[in-house]
């Protein structure tokens, strides 16, 4: 994929880390702190990736894709996950027209951008026409299939405390999801922040600071990031070790796991390492951009056994063990 404005691939990938930069200040007009979130959330963008985001209420989860979706100019729909959603209801529908033809209403998954809030809230087959959506960039109604407009980016809420009346996500699903993000409570001097600027008078707004199209020539350059076959060596025996009784297996993965990640777990850890290193403008990543993704990419995809529950071993624990 070419485009006339640079020269060269290495034109392109310095104007990405400028890009990112101004992306970074605009951001942080409206939203206080969340440094990880942000940068993660950008780099799974620029990866074709999707996320799910893990916090209590109140933490502006909305807010920031709000945020995200204008600063990079992108059509934006909140879906809110409830019990009785229908799969119609996230994908559109057939109706008759004066005409007795059947005409297709686009439901609000044609957009850029999703927020799909409180997914686990919903029943297997609601959340299984959205993760359809996120896999094959297109929806099937009655026979048809029907393109989603590109580039398309999904991130799902999950709340961590009400697990009454929730359907949490089966693996398989999980896996389709490239990062899981634990947003975490604000520190004290960042919450007074928030307080003086969510009480007072004034409205920040933010500017559009790159379009569609850039996007997309964006996610392309990252693809091209050449990577060395010992970081590729490293991503792919760093997910094999959390394989249990397998060659590669980590003595931990064998004493408290049920599972580890599959193979996409290591697609995405290269992925992943590409655009942290296009970040920080490096021309190719190392072994320390692999682990800068490592938690994120890893998190959802390993099943811990009782043994690791009873002795308090946690799933970060775990991958921090295996750096």
């Amino acid at each position: 994929m070419t485009n006339n404005k640079y020269n060269s691939d290495v034109d392109a990938l310095k104007a990405f880390v400028e890009k990112y930069h101004t992306l970074r200040t605009e951001i942080a007009k409206v939203i206080v702190g969340q440094d990880e979130i942000v940068k993660n959330s950008l780099i799974s963008i620029f990866s074709q990736g999707h996320v799910l985001l893990v916090g209590v209420p109140g933490l502006a989860k909305t807010l920031l894709v709000n945020t995200i979706s204008d600063v990079l100019g992108l059509e934006y729909n909140r879906i809110q996950f409830t019990p009785d959603l229908m799969p119609s209801d996230i994908i559109g529908t057939e109706i008759l027209d004066e005409n007795r033809k059947f005409k297709f209403i686009q439901g609000p998954v044609f957009a850029n951008i999703i927020l799909a809030d409180e997914i686990n809230r919903t029943p297997p087959k609601t959340q299984s026409a959205l993760l359809e959506a996120m896999q094959e960039k297109s929806v099937t109604v009655a026979g048809h299939a029907y393109k989603l407009d590109s580039p398309f980016f999904v991130l799902a809420t999950q709340n961590p405390i009400e697990q009454e009346g929730t359907y949490p996500l089966p693996e398989a699903q999980l896996d389709r999801f490239m990062f899981n993000l634990i947003l975490d409570y604000p520190a004290v001097n960042e919450e007074l922040e928030i307080v003086k600027r969510t009480t007072g008078g004034s409205n920040t707004s933010v500017s559009k600071i790159i379009n569609a199209d850039e996007i997309l020539f964006f996610q392309q350059l990252i693809r091209k990031i050449p990577v060395a076959d010992n970081v590729m060596e490293y991503a792919v025996n760093l997910a094999s070790s959390t394989r249990p009784n397998t060659k590669l297996a980590h003595p931990w993965a064998n004493s408290f796991l049920n599972w580890g990640a599959g193979p996409r777990a290591s697609q995405y850890l290269i992925i992943g390492a590409k655009a942290h290193a296009a970040i920080s403008g490096k021309f190719s990543p190392d072994i320390e951009d692999v682990k800068a993704v490592a938690l994120p990419v890893l998190r959802h995809r390993i099943v811990r056994n009782y043994k690791a529950e009873a002795e308090g071993v946690s799933i970060d624990a775990f991958i921090n063990e295996l750096l």
